[in-house]
């Protein structure tokens, strides 16, 4: 059944499996519908019943739909956004459930990489992160979490860019609320949850919620390596094994920030161009192996420090900076010692800047995890911990702990075999039911 996109919501069959699913650019689901700016932000537009896959092609037993929104940019002007949202299997809507918001590392230009896409059957997104973060999301769904998974890089894949994760993540979580089929409610306790560039996201999702949507419950988020400062990151990646990620951003905040745009157009060589678009088109891990060792610098007429030390370039760099606004959630902070990606005094820097605004902040170091190792094994502390906040358990008084490993616990212990049964479900395509007991327990605690 088809509505009026305004005067109701537009509503799409789900398509069958053997039907491959579009790219953005080419969806017509995407399409702002007219008036669709007129509407409050988080307005459902649209919505269609889809069929998840592992890595494109294992079917995932799980319901899941997708949500048109209107949003908007990082200037604020209206814009359409897609959530894809999820519930257990076997999930009854009228039950009291919290939602958990994940921001994966899409770190990529390319639109394959987007959620909305790589999540589905069918996908072809090879070397799209989300892609194995649906490994460890799934274990929210077997909690009795609904999940909302937003393309908070946005239709043009902005990966960098400041403040847009914010407004995608937020107005997600406000159009998953008065979505009917996921039995939310205006009062549903919020989670928020990301790592990496899904890190940075969630922090700008918590940053902006105080005054962006302040009726939102934000219980607590957990920010994995979360960046804190993009230009340090940039300085520091330069011409090295990762230079391939700084590359995407660049490809990517051209469009955004005149100076950078200016810079490449006049400045980079004729090679410097093919690198640039050679990024733009690159998954994370494309970039990583393809674009390794590679130095602006090589690619510009002049040096690159003398390039950044601008005026301009400053103050891009200052907008990208995390931690100028305070969350009022609480965070749970984790952070590899010897992380190769994001330097721990970025986020020592970031951690430092919320808590001078007030933020209740724990603050986690692993001593033997490195960047892509910490992401799963700090999954089931992360869970657990954002478990306690959705049930109303009180979070203490934050501080510093530098632990050899988030994993070596009981909990962290039960946590991962519980992670490799998951795993197993999801590789085999097995059912997600929900476990009846996190569940209940926040339901106590909201009749509490």
């Amino acid at each position: 059944m088809t509505a009026d996109a305004i005067g109701g919501v537009e509503s799409e069959p789900a398509l069958a499996a053997d039907r491959k699913p579009l790219l953005p650019s080419t969806d017509p689901f995407l399409r702002p519908p007219k008036g669709y700016a007129a509407q409050p932000p988080g307005t459902v537009l649209r919505t269609r019943q889809i069929e998840l896959a592992l890595f494109g092609v294992v079917p995932q037993q799980v319901s899941a739909w997708q949500l048109l929104y209107r949003s908007s940019d990082m200037h604020g002007t209206p814009e359409v956004a897609i959530t894809t949202v999820l519930l257990p299997l076997d999930a009854d809507p009228r039950e009291d459930r919290p939602l958990l918001a994940f921001q994966t590392a899409m770190d990529a230009v390319a639109e394959r990489c987007s959620p909305s896409y790589a999540l589905r059957y069918g996908a072809r997104a090879l070397g799209s992160v989300t892609q194995f973060e649906w490994l460890l999301v799934a274990n929210a769904l077997r909690r009795g979490w609904a999940v909302t998974i937003a393309d908070h890089e946005g239709p043009r894949g902005n990966f960098g860019a400041p403040r847009e994760p914010g407004y995608r993540a937020l107005d997600g979580i406000r159009a998953a609320l008065r979505f009917t089929p996921l039995g939310l409610r205006q009062d549903t306790r919020i989670a928020v949850w990301g790592y990496s560039g899904g890190g940075m996201a969630s922090a700008w999702t918590v940053e902006m919620a105080p005054s962006y949507a302040p009726e939102l419950d934000i219980v607590g988020a957990v920010l994995g390596a979360p960046v804190g400062d993009p230009g340090q990151v940039f300085a520091r990646l330069n011409g090295g094994k990762y230079a391939g990620l700084p590359a995407i951003v660049i490809a990517a905040l051209r469009r955004l920030y005149p100076a950078l745009g200016a810079v490449l157009q006049n400045e980079l060589t004729l090679d410097g161009h093919r690198f640039v678009a050679r990024a733009e088109s690159s998954t994370p891990f494309g970039a990583i192996f393809g674009l390794a060792n590679k130095r602006m610098d090589d690619y510009l007429s002049r040096p690159l420090d003398e390039v950044i030390a601008t005026p301009e370039f400053q103050a891009m760099f200052d907008d990208l900076r995390l931690g100028n606004s305070t969350p009022t959630c609480p965070l749970l902070v984790l952070q590899p010692v010897h992380d190769q990606v994001i330097h721990m005094d970025g986020v020592d820097g970031q951690v430092d800047r919320y808590r001078r605004g007030g933020a209740l902040v724990t603050y986690v170091r692993d001593r033997l995890s490195e960047h892509f190792s910490l992401l799963p094994l700090s999954t089931p502390l992360s869970l657990e911990w954002l478990a306690d906040r959705l049930a109303g358990q009180p979070v203490g008084d934050g501080g510093d702990t530098t632990v050899w490993s988030v994993a070596a616990s009981p909990t962290g212990a039960r946590g991962l075999l519980e992670m490799v049964v998951t795993a197993a479900k999801v590789a085999l395509g097995r059912p997600l039911r929900q476990q009846s007991e996190p569940v209940a327990r926040i339901a106590t605690a909201r009749a509490a």
